[in-house]
């Protein structure tokens, strides 16, 4: 999806480029227009630096010595249909009273009333201007026609004064522009358990066989899932990154007390993700003191570990959509099909662990969404964070198609009707 971020001129206008890069983060392109007012407060090209593309600052085209990050609106003629939505952080008092008048001298608000996409208005301004009712009067004009109003907050503004006028947090902005795309609450009433990470299983106290997941997708998972508006329970085994906030977290070392971690909040859940790397053997015994060089069995005796994916399927309970993951270095889709078979699973996701930019330890991923009808689809190189938005997708469309009335069922027979009289 993509969305306009304008930036009109206030002390503000430096949180603008926190907030484009908040956006990207939830997987939208961002298109930032400037006022000529916003360019003495931030540079031009911070925002191409952030967004990769020009910014739409003029009219028509201009010269002058910042072009090459520089774009007039004449090169973007269809800008106003081809953006999701428009939000103006910060927005000052002349830029609301403009938008409200109809008033369209710059690119701006031009964009506003050409572009039918909903509007989200960040203000940000002095607390005498912002309680003036000339303002108020102008922001309920607004919000009559249908725009998102996110009000500022309290606090200590730059003129000095205490009060009402300060923009509002980047995460509340964002959580507006995502609410009006329908992007971050389409997982509401969702209850999505997440394993992330790779388990550990003990040699003795001072080593143990594991792999290398860093648990980066499973994590991404779990954000993007809470952004979306899904109740979120990660069971996270060692990894690298911090878990996001705002989930219910357990941690776990070994397969065995993943397993238990699951089964403690599988039923509750609707959606099960396993984007773990479990460990596939243990060691047959675990030593209780450090094993000596020369001491050391010529062979390690290695017993299965407990499928946890396999026990889910077999007892998965009625809408419940289950999710496997396929780390492969071979026959990638041939093996992650067989699986996606022998576990009646939901949605298997399948990557190339040998390939530059996929599998652990990085932050991009590629990966092949198989479904159970046969379908494949695939995901080029991109952050993981992008990624699990594109596997919550699918788990949102599934959803929506199971909630479709069903079309195939035969019509009722048909009922002779019997005249009676000449009524009419």
């Amino acid at each position: 999806m993509r969305v306009a971020l304008g930036v009109a001129g206030g002390i503000a206008a430096y949180k603008a480029a926190e907030l484009a890069r908040r956006l990207q983060e939830g997987g939208l392109e961002v298109q930032v227009v400037m006022t000529a007012a916003a360019r003495q407060f931030v540079t031009p090209l911070t925002f191409a630096a952030l967004s990769g593309r020009k910014v739409i600052t003029e009219m028509f085209a201009e010269h002058g010595g910042d072009e090459a990050n520089l774009s007039s609106a004449i090169e973007h003629v269809a800008v106003a249909q081809d953006i999701h939505a428009l939000v103006i952080a910060p927005a000052t008092a002349n830029l609301v009273a403009k938008l409200a008048g109809g008033i369209a001298d710059d690119f701006l608000t031009t964009l506003y009333l050409a572009t039918r996409a909903p509007t989200i208005l960040a203000p940000a301004m002095n607390v005498n201007m912002w309680e003036h009712p000339a303002t108020q009067r102008n922001l309920q004009t607004l919000a009559e026609r249908g725009v998102r109003i996110v009000e500022p907050e309290e606090g200590y503004l730059a003129c000095g004064m205490t009060g009402a006028g300060r923009l509002a947090g980047v995460e509340t902005i964002a959580q507006a522009v995502f609410q009006a795309l329908g992007a971050a609450g389409d997982l509401a009433g969702e209850t999505l358990l997440i394993t992330a990470g790779r388990t550990e299983e003990a040699l003795d106290p001072c080593r143990f066989l594991s792999n290398r997941s860093s648990g980066k997708m499973g994590t991404a998972l779990a954000e993007a899932a809470r952004r979306r508006g899904g109740q979120v329970i990660l069971v996270s085994g060692q990894a690298s990154v911090e878990p996001p906030a705002g989930v219910t977290l357990e941690r776990v070392r070994s397969t065995e007390e993943m397993a238990q971690a699951v089964e403690k909040h599988v039923q509750e859940a609707t959606m099960v993700l396993m984007a773990a790397a479990v460990a596939d053997f243990r060691p047959a015994h675990t030593a209780t003191t450090k094993l000596k060089r020369a001491s050391v069995p010529p062979a390690l005796k290695l017993v299965p570990t407990r499928d946890i994916l396999g026990e889910i399927a077999r007892g998965k309970k009625p809408g419940q959509l289950l999710v496997g993951f396929a780390a492969e270095t071979e026959n990638v889709l041939a093996n992650a099909e067989s699986k996606l078979r022998a576990k009646g699973l939901d949605l298997m996701v399948a990557n190339d662990v040998t390939q530059p930019g996929a599998g652990f330890e990085v932050d991009t991923n590629i990966v092949t969404l198989l479904f159970p009808d046969g379908r494949q689809v695939a995901i080029e190189k991109m952050s993981k964070l992008d990624v699990a938005h594109r596997i919550l997708d699918a788990l949102v469309e599934m959803r929506r198609k199971s909630a479709e009335p069903k079309t195939d069922a035969p019509a009722p027979p048909r009922t002779k009707l019997k005249r009676a009289g000449k009524s009419r």
